[in-house]
């Protein structure tokens, strides 16, 4: 076997995708703070909170993109609360020990805050599409509202409204969709307890039930021929 070091693969130029993201630092300049694209895939770009409504209006009108898919948010912050929420039955069987949470840590096009919104639209007549992110402030989880750039943004934001506690400002209409009016909390925030996780523990070993044909139907046989 040859012990020559092997050449570095070459790196792969999506030229298409190069061009979308020149055009949004051309019209968004210094508000692009983050991009990465996986050649003939996909395209990631994070942008300031200031730029978010135009972000929205520049790919709508520069590339095309009048296809709303999707508007979330996330939460990068881990939880307080470690492995607690795991089940402790599980740990005991998987022979796991509990560990202190990781770094916060954010995926592509980077981040910088705990609390990300993210967004993702298509041009169906060009058949790409793109994912736009940005950071909230950690002291401030608000954001310019979407929809009057995209109607279909306006279910998204009361949803991340009710779930996360990120406020839109300007949205018409933010009220819950899901929860009680007088529940206190952001579920999907990974500061919220999930009280009955402490209360009863999650299903593990404590519920697993026999399976027929099991050890416990051979002693029934057992025993019913012995009568």
């Amino acid at each position: 076997m040859s012990n020559d070091v092997v050449a570095d693969e070459p790196t792969v130029i999506d030229e298409h995708r190069e061009e979308m993201l020149q055009i949004m630092r051309s019209e968004l300049g210094d508000a692009v703070v983050g991009s990465h694209i996986r050649p003939n895939d996909d395209l990631w770009v994070r942008v300031t909170r200031d730029a978010w409504v135009t972000t929205g209006e520049v790919v709508k009108a520069k590339l095309g993109c009048t296809f709303f898919d999707f508007l979330s948010a996330i939460d990068w912050l881990p939880s307080p609360f470690g492995r607690d929420m795991d089940s402790q039955e599980d740990n005991v069987v998987h022979g796991q020990t509990l560990k202190d949470p990781a770094p916060m840590v954010s995926g592509y096009a980077g981040g910088d805050t705990r609390m990300q919104v993210f967004a993702r639209v298509t041009s169906i007549e060009q058949g790409h599409g793109l994912t736009l992110k940005v950071d909230l402030p950690d002291d401030d989880f608000s954001i310019d509202t979407w929809s009057s750039v995209y109607r279909g943004a306006d279910w998204h934001e009361r949803e991340i409204y009710e779930m996360f506690g990120i406020n839109f400002v300007g949205h018409p209409h933010l009220v819950n969709m899901y929860l009680p009016g007088n529940f206190e909390g952001n579920p999907m925030r990974k500061d919220f307890p999930l009280l009955a996780r402490r209360v009863k523990p999650w299903p593990g070993i404590v519920d697993v039930e026999p399976m027929p044909g099991g050890d416990n139907d051979d002693a029934d046989e057992e025993e019913g021929s012995a009568e």
